[in-house]
């Protein structure tokens, strides 16, 4: 997780007292919480609120600020302000956004609890959402909560699929925990499986191959670890390790179907990147594109060519461009390579127009109408950058137009109307701009930003909590974009931090679902299409379908998004109730798997999705 150490005047024992005190001190407050915190939360200047004043008198109201101090000065972080933060966070919200018109700016609709802080997440072909990260260390926000540095069980992976036809509460998620094994941390003792800071892709069966993992030691030691969740069953199978240990890795899914995995740290611990690029499954065994072929002790194998990333470039942006290539951006200006897959070679790519070190930021392959992307826009990153670049196959550079401010941690992704939506965003690692371990934000980084086809950039509502490192985002497929992530920012606004809801969801509604009907998408083929042939949709609202569109599920982690994708499909005939469509040429245009299919109006306005795929 992050390289920033815990302080060690906090794990030391007066850890213990000063917990002991903070206990008493929630006791004192007990009977007056609620009046406390019924209120907007103020900065803590010593002086009593005046809401407070109204409700409990003068003196009384200045007791619970004396009091309120007092817990904040012992180190810990009091459920009192927890909740004082949220309702400051929901206050501050509401009034940013009342002006913003939903029908020009979209808006955030719903917020509600989460049983994962989901630092990883993935968006399954079976409308759930797969979110997964680690068993906390901390409830403090002030604390490093991951257990990065420990070793034996407490070292473990969790994980829940989240199924937004059930709605909101916790009957809406289900535990499904990875496998119990034992990695080569010296202790010998099981534990789920550490995968947080692994990276993931989706295979073609619409599997979700995860790669890596935390050993707990090093600062972040890279385990080995090779694993597959099925989302037909729900389940997770484990296959062979990897030839070498990998934290902060990055996988992306070649146009053959098998996933190409760089970078990352060894298990030699942080500052020991691996240069091998690996491939799953190896060569030898085939590529899974029915739902039954679950892989299962499988291995993967090694590329003749290798990905130098180096120390500075974990987590590099990958993705597959329409001419087959895997293109490798780094995070340092100069590491910027094609990979070749089938040629196992790499191409030098020119640097990064730049010129700095880029940390977590998003980066985007660009709609490129009725076949896959030809280029990518890269931004975020650079806090004092708001500018985007863009690089074409070609290996052209070229400035774009730039964002309202810079951000790290953000996640940006594309939509169905080919709109480009950022979300989340930090000053930097565990900074919201008041300092490292601080939980205030600046308000800036809670409010989306949007692009446009013309390439405009505006600023829109906020987010409830801000949200930075390990934050997430995913379209689901009604066309709403799910929020989540950063484990610190959750905790420090859990509502009730002893029960085991302590993530939390956000839910925002694009413009586009605010411009009218949508168009309806009532049957979709059943079986895997066939490139560059036509198939038939049946569709009850013919004359108002002007485009139809894939979009790719995403899976992602620390603002990295590798399987992003967005076509235009041709639309060949219309009979009646049935429209007859042109599936792309080529699995560089669209590698085999799962996506989604939107059926569009006029003004951008999409239809529910129907999942479709590709072999």
């Amino acid at each position: 997780m992050s390289r920033i150490k815990r302080r060690s005047a906090r794990r030391s024992a007066p850890r213990a007292a000063r917990r002991a005190a903070h206990r008493a001190a929630i006791s004192v407050l007990a009977a007056t919480a609620a009046l406390v915190t019924a209120v907007p939360a103020a900065a803590h200047d010593g002086s009593a609120r005046p809401e407070e004043k109204a409700a409990l008198g003068a003196e009384h109201a200045q007791e619970h600020t004396k009091v309120r101090e007092q817990i904040l000065k012992l180190g810990g972080y009091s459920q009192l302000a927890r909740i004082d933060s949220l309702n400051s966070l929901t206050r501050s919200q509401a009034d940013v956004n009342a002006r913003f018109h939903p029908k020009a700016f979209g808006q955030f609709a719903e917020y509600f609890q989460s049983p994962d802080f989901a630092a990883h997440i993935a968006m399954l072909p079976t409308g759930k959402v797969l979110l997964f990260s680690f068993e906390r260390m901390e409830t403090d926000p002030t604390e490093e909560p991951a257990p990065t540095n420990t070793l034996g069980k407490a070292n473990a992976g969790r994980a829940f699929l989240w199924d937004p036809r059930r709605g909101t509460g916790a009957a809406a998620f289900k535990q499904v925990t990875p496998p119990e094994l034992v990695v080569p941390d010296g202790t010998n003792e099981k534990r789920p499986a550490p995968f947080f800071c692994a990276g993931h892709a989706f295979l073609p069966n619409g599997m979700v191959g995860v790669f890596g993992g935390n050993l707990g030691y090093g600062g972040g030691a890279g385990a080995k670890l090779s694993l597959v969740f099925d989302p037909w069953t729900e389940s997770w199978s484990v296959n062979k390790d990897m030839e070498v240990g990998r934290w902060y890795p990055s996988v992306a899914a070649a146009p053959d179907g098998r996933l190409l995995i760089m970078s990352g740290h060894t298990d030699q611990g942080w500052g020991t990147s691996t240069s091998v690029i690996e491939r799953f499954p190896a060569k030898s065994h085939p590529v899974p594109f029915e739902k039954t072929l679950i892989p299962k002790d499988v291995p993967t194998d090694t590329l003749r060519v290798d990905a130098p990333f180096g120390t500075d470039s974990d987590y590099p942006h990958l993705f597959t461009l329409r001419d087959g290539k895997v293109y490798g951006l780094g995070r340092h200006a100069t590491k910027q390579w094609a990979f070749d897959p089938v040629a196992e070679t790499r191409t030098d790519l020119p640097a990064r127009p730049d010129g700095v070190h880029r940390g977590y930021g998003s980066a985007v392959p660009l709609p490129a109408g009725l076949r896959g992307p030809d280029s990518v826009l890269v931004l975020g990153g650079d806090r004092d950058d708001p500018n985007t670049y863009r690089l074409t196959s070609g290996g052209d550079w070229e400035k774009q137009q730039p964002r309202a401010f810079g951000r790290t941690q953000d996640d940006t992704l594309l939509l169905p109307d080919a709109s480009l939506l950022t979300v989340n965003g930090a000053y930097g690692i565990r900074d919201y701009g008041n300092g490292d371990y601080n939980p205030k934000s600046d308000l800036k980084y809670r409010q989306i930003e949007t692009r446009n086809a013309l390439g405009e950039w505006k600023l829109g509502p906020a987010q409830r909590l801000p949200r930075g490192y390990h934050s997430n985002a995913v379209v689901l497929p009604d066309g709403r974009v799910m929020v989540t992530g950063d484990e610190l920012q959750q905790l420090a606004n859990d509502p009730k931090i002893d029960d085991d809801m302590n993530g939390s969801i956000e839910i925002f509604e694009p413009a586009y679902l605010h411009q009218g009907s949508r168009p309806a998408l009532d049957r979709a083929p059943d079986g895997p299409l066939r490139y560059d042939t036509a198939f038939t949709v049946g569709t009850s609202t013919p004359d108002q379908v002007k485009k139809a569109v894939l979009l790719a599920p995403t899976t992602a982690t620390h603002s990295l998004n590798t399987s992003q994708r967005h076509l235009e499909l041709g639309i060949v005939k219309r009979q009646g109730n049935s429209l007859r469509l042109q599936a792309p040429p080529s699995a560089n245009d669209v590698p085999p798997g799962y996506y989604m299919l939107f059926l569009l109006d006029e003004n951008g306005v999409p239809s529910a999705a129907k999942w479709v795929s590709f072999q």
